[in-house]
């Protein structure tokens, strides 16, 4: 789909409805009143094999009757006579279609089938097809209405696309009534050809649109998809809900439209790493797109705040407080402005608080000078309706709309009240100024905007590469899985993976593979002691079970006594598997704490690394950080920072810190290995022993797809 322009898509000029109908409340009458109510100025074929005229338009009784190379057929007909049609539209050279019927594969395996036939067709003919199972779409610009949804949002700057068509309906009748404009609105349904990599590389080049928005409940081109997002989150902002986080939610998606969910960490990762905002629900989402579609970017994190009243003002500072912006230091100059007009109980220093009896006057001056600082950024004006104020709320809203206009940067209004503060917020909506209830969500819309500058001006990183040894893994591979006849997946063991790390150069405790307690011995003595001691066998996982590790051996006794103990044991306890011998290991320095890096294959966006304090802490506390690989450098260390608890690896209270620097690199060689064998479906360094001089990988697992 990649070739084909979407143009003829959104701008057609010819439109087919196929299954017309000159009954109100069928969907082929609904689709074609929207069309004509929306003013398309276009040619219009109702096409029904009975009817002469609906709606006043001529009826086309046959497909074969159209004319070729439609730019638009619309299908409102059953299921069964999809294909059929769609056969014949082919043969017309139709460029794009929009299937609103269900009864794919939504419904089960028969849909699946058939919805597989038709993209087989689409796609051997170039056809842009939208659905099966969706509500339509609506282009503003080219008064395009061919939903079966009640009501056209008037035009504006805001994009739209959902899996969910019951979604679109409920969120178009809301921007209807909030006279909400947008630039398009796209039902995406099965997404069988047309899908969400396709509405971000068209709408990321679209110049009616300067905001995207969409609810997704799965991807179903993971790479596509965040190509397509790292392009156009560059250009405009991309804001997207993703459903199906929860193991119900999960469940529900699948059932709802044949999608299945992918792991919920791997599309946080995706998100962060391409560049779009996510956001967790609908009224967050449109709050943030009122906000990045009518104010500059922040260039700063400073904010500036003018207020009436203390307590409003003292909840913005607090809610900045764990965000990424700040209160900002005012200049002296503006200060001494400001104690001209001013009364002198009056706070000057930001927030600055102008006093309940300020009149619109007092607050214009005020704004005027603070937005004129150098050091704010942008600038956020709290109202509570008190004193002379109340009356000239109108006024002043409409002079703060004048006095702001051109001001390079963002202003956000906050009137807290309802009634007496009504039309003064409806006249900055429509004088496109954010207006609030309440000072949190301007907050967060601010904080998001100023994120999202930070990572359109950011510079690209590259993704370094080691020198490894990949013929060693391929071999090793090989060796593993023509050793065993199970299905599924198939675990590369310690004393295996062993080879894996010696081919990436990631600094391991001096280890060898002793297969008898002799060898054992002069193993230790070649390592020098204390060592640690583990079975070696490929058929068992987890060392613990079988009691297989024996720490801090001191002696050629001890080693000799412990190796013939173990391996005994380990036979008896698991008599099927077959014992290579132990592992000879150097005890791990004194003064280290334990990490964990790993990652595992998600079948949506392929490799998650991930990062976080080892052994029990991972599973207790869950302090872990994910990116999807490769990662660059920089990437790397962010993973390092991203978890709670970095402070512990820092160094706190005289604790000397660990040796970042080292963690980063084992970071790297693990997403560059992840990277080089698809195969691998996980693997897991744990725990990673970390101290302020180095950090070597204690121990490994690792699986086959």
């Amino acid at each position: 789909m990649n070739a084909i322009d979407l143009n003829s898509f959104f701008k057609p000029q010819q439109i087919a409805i196929i299954g017309a109908s000159s009954s109100p409340g069928k969907i082929g009458y609904t689709v074609l009143s929207n069309l004509l109510q929306a003013g398309f100025q276009g040619k219009i074929f109702p096409v029904n094999p009975k009817a002469e005229a609906i709606l006043d338009l001529p009826v086309t009784n046959r497909i074969q009757d159209l004319p070729e190379k439609l730019d638009m057929a619309v299908l409102t007909i059953p299921r069964d006579l999809v294909l059929p049609s769609l056969q014949e539209l082919a043969e017309k050279q139709v460029r794009s279609v929009v299937i609103i019927t269900a009864g794919f594969k939504e419904v089960g395996r028969e849909g699946y089938h058939l919805e597989q036939e038709i993209v087989e067709l689409a796609e051997a003919n170039g056809i842009a097809l939208l659905g099966p199972n969706c509500l339509g779409l609506i282009n503003t610009s080219s008064k395009l209405n061919v939903t079966f949804a009640a009501g056209t949002p008037p035009a504006g700057n805001i994009a739209f696309f959902s899996q969910s068509g019951a979604l679109c309906q409920a969120i178009l009748d809301w921007a209807v009534g909030e006279n909400i404009g947008f630039s398009s609105f796209v039902s995406l349904g099965n997404k069988a050809v047309l899908n969400e990599g396709d509405m971000l590389r068209h709408l990321g080049s679209d110049p009616e649109t300067d905001v995207i928005l969409g609810y997704i409940e799965n991807v179903s081109n993971g790479q596509q998809f965040l190509d397509s997002a790292q392009a156009m989150s560059h250009k405009k902002p991309v804001l997207l809900i993703k459903s199906g986080t929860s193991a119900a939610g999960a469940k529900a998606a699948s059932s709802h439209t044949g999608a299945i969910a992918g792991s919920d960490q791997a599309y946080d990762a995706a998100f962060e790493q391409s560049g779009i905002i996510r956001v967790k629900d609908v009224s967050t989402l449109f709050t943030l797109a009122q906000a990045f579609s009518s104010q500059p970017l922040p260039q700063g994190p400073n904010l500036a705040i003018v207020t009436n009243s203390g307590g409003p003002g003292i909840m913005t500072a607090d809610a900045c407080e764990g965000s990424h912006l700040n209160i900002a230091k005012l200049n002296e100059s503006t200060i001494q402005r400001m104690r001209e007009f001013l009364p002198s109980f009056a706070s000057l220093y930001n927030p600055v608080d102008i006093i309940g009896d300020a009149d619109a006057e007092r607050y214009l001056k005020t704004i005027e000078v603070v937005l004129e600082d150098s050091n704010v950024d942008s600038l956020l004006i709290l109202l509570t309706p008190t004193g002379s104020v109340i009356d000239q709320i109108p006024d002043l809203s409409e002079r703060i709309a004048k006095l702001t206009k051109g001001a390079g940067k963002p202003v956000f209004v906050c009137y807290m009240g309802k009634q007496a503060v009504a039309e003064g917020q409806k006249i900055l909506q429509q004088a496109r100024i954010p207006c609030y209830n309440f000072p949190e969500p301007a907050i967060q819309s601010l904080e998001a905007m100023y994120r999202y500058q930070l990572w359109q001006n950011r510079t690209a990183e590259p993704i370094e590469r080691f020198e490894v040894d990949q013929q060693a893994v391929r071999q090793l591979i090989q060796e593993v899985q023509s050793s065993t006849s199970q299905s599924g997946g198939i675990e590369i063991v310690e004393y295996q993976a062993q080879k894996i790390l010696d081919a990436y150069r990631l600094p391991t405790p001096r280890t060898e593979l002793a297969q008898t307690s002799d060898h054992a011995v002069r193993a230790a003595e070649a390592i020098g002691y204390p060592i640690v001691l583990k079975i070696a066998s490929a058929d068992i996982s987890h060392k613990s079970d079988v009691g297989g590790v024996a720490v801090n051996l001191t002696s050629p006794e001890q080693v000799k006594k412990t190796f013939i103990e173990m391996t005994s044991r380990a036979k008896t306890m698991r008599p099927e598997a077959y014992i290579t011998g132990c592992l000879v290991q150097e005890m791990a320095p004194k003064g280290v704490k334990e990490i964990i890096v790993g990652f595992k294959r998600d079948d949506q966006f392929g490799p998650l690394l991930m990062f976080g304090l080892g052994g029990i802490y991972v599973e207790v506390l869950k302090d872990i950080a994910f990116k999807l690989a490769p990662v660059s450098r920089n990437e790397a260390r962010q993973m390092v920072r991203d978890i709670r608890s970095y402070m512990l690896l820092k160094g706190v209270r005289g604790e000397a810190g660990v040796d970042i620097e080292s963690i980063v690199d084992i970071i790297l060689r693990m997403s560059q290995f992840a990277v080089d064998f698809p195969e691998v479906s996980e693997a897991e360094f744990n725990p990673v022993l970390v101290n302020e001089e180095q950090a070597i990988v204690a121990d490994v697992r690792m699986m086959l797809g």
